[in-house]
């Protein structure tokens, strides 16, 4: 073999290698920074959450954990659902058991909710979970749940073009994505994370679509993973819920 084809196939081995070890480095420093939950819709009790029986807004998933546990239930994980109002009404889109509480926002404004595109989050009466961009969005009228937010993390696989890597703005943020075997990925940040690096770890699990919830504000209850945070003063709460054993 030539020398120097030798040389050019070793170096472009070498820059492979580093480059696969950088990733791995990276997605463990991810790894660290970030606590997840998967849902199988089609399997496990998830529903959305906003006012108790008796029209009270639950507010905190303290709140929420007494009120399932009353009708028999046991709260496996719960984090809130999206952006609210001053009075925790849900800002934007609210679709609960297949009842519009709040329309779809499509105005402009200023904030995070606001940096286009933004998008929903639904679940279908057959639980068929969906992120798409809010434009996108078409009520078939088989919505069982669904809240709007944004920004959009992930759109087709490809991360939003406002996020920037190393870009210093730091803050908790929580997201829901959608793997390709229609599985719904939870995750909060444990420490601050920027835009970009929390859009790439879901598009690292294989999510084609994601959606930013909110931020500093956000909460998880994830006793399996000895992650428990039971305050806060929410909107609307995503809890996954399974039947108390008599």
């Amino acid at each position: 073999m030539n020398i120097k084809r030798l040389f050019i196939k070793l170096t472009l081995l070498c820059l492979l290698l580093s480059g696969l070890y950088s990733c791995g480095i990276f997605q463990k420093s991810l790894n660290k920074k970030v606590i997840s939950y998967i849902v199988d819709p089609k399997l496990q009790g998830i529903a959305f959450y906003w006012k108790n029986d008796s029209g009270q807004i639950l507010k905190s998933i303290q709140n929420l954990k007494t009120f399932v546990e009353s009708k028999q239930l046991k709260l496996e994980f719960a984090m809130n659902a999206g952006m609210y109002n001053i009075d925790n009404s849900p800002h934007g889109l609210y679709i609960q058991l297949g009842e519009t509480l709040s329309p779809l926002d499509t105005s402009t404004g200023k904030g995070n909710f606001y940096m286009k595109p933004n998008g929903v989050f639904y679940i279908t009466s057959t639980n068929i979970p969906v992120i798409c961009t809010t434009p996108n969005f078409i009520d078939s009228g088989y919505i069982k749940f669904a809240t709007q937010s944004g920004p959009m993390l992930l759109i087709n696989g490809e991360l939003h073009k406002a996020f920037n890597k190393g870009s210093s703005n730091l803050n908790i943020r929580n997201g829901v994505g959608i793997l390709p075997d229609n599985r719904i990925v939870f995750a909060m940040s444990k420490k601050e994370i920027n835009f970009y690096d929390f859009a790439t770890y879901f598009k690292r699990l294989g999510c084609k679509d994601a959606l930013y919830l909110d931020g500093l504000v956000s909460r998880m209850y994830l006793p399996e993973k000895n992650w428990v945070q039971t305050v806060g003063n929410f909107g609307v709460i995503i809890g996954v819920t399974k039947h108390i054993d008599k």
